[in-house]
């Protein structure tokens, strides 16, 4: 308690320190051999709000920064002694001042080989003199900005845990308070329950009894405690007890959490039924059982009365129930033999119209003879937009129904099972549902049972579903491909203004490598435009690894802004009917949710390989894994682990799998998550 409070004294005396009015002014370190130049960069940034400190050599200068903090450093790269790269390595060494930004001012080193060698040590520009007194000016006021708000971060991360610190106290101090409550109403029913309650160790030496065990066994406590706990009973589930029996005491360990009825036996060696109950636990190491014995004799002499007294109502029972069911079973199969022929038809009538006039799907009968409308219900009229009289005794338009993997009309002669097909409504509507059909008689003219269940919405749901997580991944990304084209027009601008002073120059390398990157920045807007735009489904024969490696810019670019990896591992693999629109969908939801999981640095692997006839397609992440609770969900619209997610990414998925014929797999563990999409290739084209 004492070093908490400590904590939070010091705590509080940091936070003092950092918002007092002394450390309003902001430290700013100039490093020269050349006390005109220090002048000058003294006149340049002189303001109320800085603290100049000036130092002539690069030990000077690392001297200061022992004694002070600093908000940025202005150091000069020739010096005598220690020169401004070693001082700069030096600097970000030292774990305290090594994200301090560093700025190199120089005259002399205008070579790129010292600029790189400059920024390779730590610093976050290189100035050339003479420079531009307003731009210094201003760089130096906003990295004066980031330590001022840097500052203003610690003094707030201090409160917050001096907050949390106070609570625990709180918190610490409630359960002290508990535990003596606790202590003292064991205590209490220690002493008034009538069961006995005994500890003993893991060899069953008795460590502790209650103020029960003399009127229940005649012992007192002092005469059991360092005793055999197995010296207590007589019988233990049905067997016998010897004293110190091993097997015995192997027993009572088994029976941890379970009532058990036993024999004990008291000091004068009568004995009597007893229930026990045993709990184990550990205190400093040591394995210890409690275990709790209630005296059930009286019990037991209530349970045998009760056992005779049924034993002679049951045969009483029996008697009579045999007279009664004998003259119930012959009234009984005289009342069923008339009721099952009188109710069983209007029953086997009156469920079908029920059904067929209530069900959601729409239902029809028509003759195998003459193809007309027997009977439809009221689904039937109200999707169609027919009426009864327009149908009756008319032939159905099998026109109207069109197979929806061949565009053909379907064959009513054949038995169909949930076939999907696109329908006619009276209005011209064409709507989408799943077509089955049954052959019935009807007095006795054979008939066939069409039933389409209207999946219009269920259709439009799920393209508006995919619609959405396209956009969701258009957003998510915007950000890396931004940075991934930025990239490639730096180079692009850096070598023209170049060329600008010096086009003669201007080499064929150069050239190549501003057109190299002119080409990936186009391949990413490509690749982000391709995703967003909506286009028609249609499958095709063609390559997994062409998609991917298209693909793969895109994925690096958002690895790329999180500081992460992605690998291709892509194996020589048949071609296979897929429709690249939705598997470029499902690459992408999968791949970002594991760049999502990772941490900086991980790895993401994506991996095609050929397996048992089927084309696999495997998602390897490095992140923590997927709880039990979360995997069940998987694929559920609308769940999701993310504060800004949609929930719909894995639901589009797993429907992009299932039109694909394809199944997803999922291992996850401590080391990470590996989605296995494995795609038949025997799957057509129509499927």
């Amino acid at each position: 308690m004492n070093t908490v409070t400590e904590n939070l004294t010091d705590q509080k005396n940091s936070i003092e320190k950092l918002t007092s009015p002394h450390s309003n002014k902001v430290n700013i370190l100039m490093v020269d051999d050349h006390p005109e130049n220090l002048l000058a960069l003294k006149a340049v940034l002189t303001s109320p709000n800085y603290h100049l400190v000036s130092a002539n050599s690069g030990k000077e200068a690392l001297k200061c920064m022992l004694k002070q903090d600093f908000a940025v450093i202005l150091l000069d790269v020739q010096m005598p002694g220690l020169n401004g790269f070693e001082t700069a390595k030096l600097i970000k060494a030292r774990e305290k001042t090594r994200h301090i930004p560093i700025i190199f001012i120089t005259a002399i080193s205008f070579d790129m080989e010292h600029v790189h060698e400059g920024y390779s040590v730590g610093a976050i520009d290189y100035i050339m003199k003479p420079f531009n007194p307003k731009t210094l000016k201003y760089k130096i006021e906003q990295f004066v900005k980031i330590h001022q708000n840097h500052q203003e971060n610690i003094v707030q991360t201090d409160r917050e845990r001096i907050v949390e610190l106070n609570e625990m106290n709180k918190r610490l101090d409630r359960t002290t308070l508990n535990l003596r409550r606790t202590e003292a109403l064991s205590k209490a029913i220690g002493e008034t329950i009538v069961d006995t309650i005994l500890t003993f160790d893991d060899q069953g030496s008795i460590l502790s009894v209650n103020p029960a065990v003399k009127s229940m066994f005649g012992y007192s406590s002092e005469e059991l405690i360092g005793r055999h706990v197995v010296g207590l009973f007589k019988e233990w589930m049905g067997t016998g007890v010897q004293a110190s029996s091993f097997s015995f005491f192997t027993s009572i360990k088994e029976s941890v959490g379970r009532v058990i009825e036993s024999v004990a036996v008291r000091k004068d060696e009568s004995h009597f039924y007893a229930d026990i109950l045993i709990g184990e636990t550990t205190i400093e190491k040591q394995h210890l059982f409690v275990c709790s014995i209630r005296n059930v004799t009286e019990r037991k002499q209530i349970e045998e009365i009760k056992k005779l007294q049924f034993n002679n109502m049951e045969q009483m029972v029996e008697k009579r129930t045999e007279e009664l069911l004998r003259a119930n079973e012959r009234l009984q199969n005289e009342i069923e033999e008339r009721e099952r022929i009188a109710s069983h038809l209007y029953r086997s009538q009156e469920r079908f119209r029920k059904i067929f006039e209530s069900s959601p799907c729409l239902m029809a009968i028509f003759s195998q003879k003459n193809l007309t409308f027997i009977e439809v219900n009221t689904s039937w009229l109200n999707f169609t937009g027919y009426s009864m009289e327009e149908l009756e005794n008319h032939k159905i338009n099998v026109k109207n129904f069109i197979d929806e993997s061949t565009g053909k009309p379907i064959n009513l002669d054949l038995k169909i099972r949930n076939k999907k097909i696109s329908y006619k409504t009276k209005n011209g509507d064409i709507r989408d549902g799943l077509l089955s059909t049954e052959m019935i008689d009807i007095h006795p003219e054979p008939c066939t049972l069409i039933v389409l269940t209207d999946i219009t919405e269920t259709v439009h749901l799920e393209k508006e579903m995919s619609r959405l997580d396209r956009l969701n991944l258009i957003g998510e990304m915007a950000a890396g491909i931004a940075h991934e084209i930025r990239n490639p027009m730096t180079t692009v601008q850096g070598f023209l203004q170049l060329s600008r002073n010096d086009s003669a120059n201007l080499s064929t390398e150069i050239i190549d490598l501003m057109l190299e990157e002119l080409t990936r920045a186009n391949s990413i807007i490509t690749e982000f435009l391709n995703l967003a735009k909506n286009k028609v489904s249609v499958k095709k024969k063609q390559n997994l690894n062409t998609i991917l490696e298209a693909l793969s810019p895109l994925i690096q670019a958002e690895a790329f802004r999180a500081s992460k990896h992605v690998k291709l591992e892509l194996n020589q693999c048949p071609d296979i009917f897929i429709d690249q629109k939705e598997i470029r969908q499902l690459v992408l939801n999968i791949a970002l949710n594991g760049l999502d999981a990772m941490s900086s640095n991980g790895k993401l692997t994506i991996k095609t390989y050929t397996e048992k006839q089927a084309v696999i397609l495997e998602i390897k992440d490095q992140g923590h894994g997927i709880s039990p609770e979360v995997l069940q969900k998987l694929g559920t619209p609308f769940f999701t682990t993310k504060e800004t997610g949609t929930g719909l990414g894995l639901a589009i998925c797993y429907s992009v799998a299932k039109r694909h014929h394809a199944e997803i797999d999922i291992k996850t563990g401590d080391e990470g998550t590996v989605f296995s999409i494995r795609f038949q290739l025997s799957a057509s084209p129509n499927q």
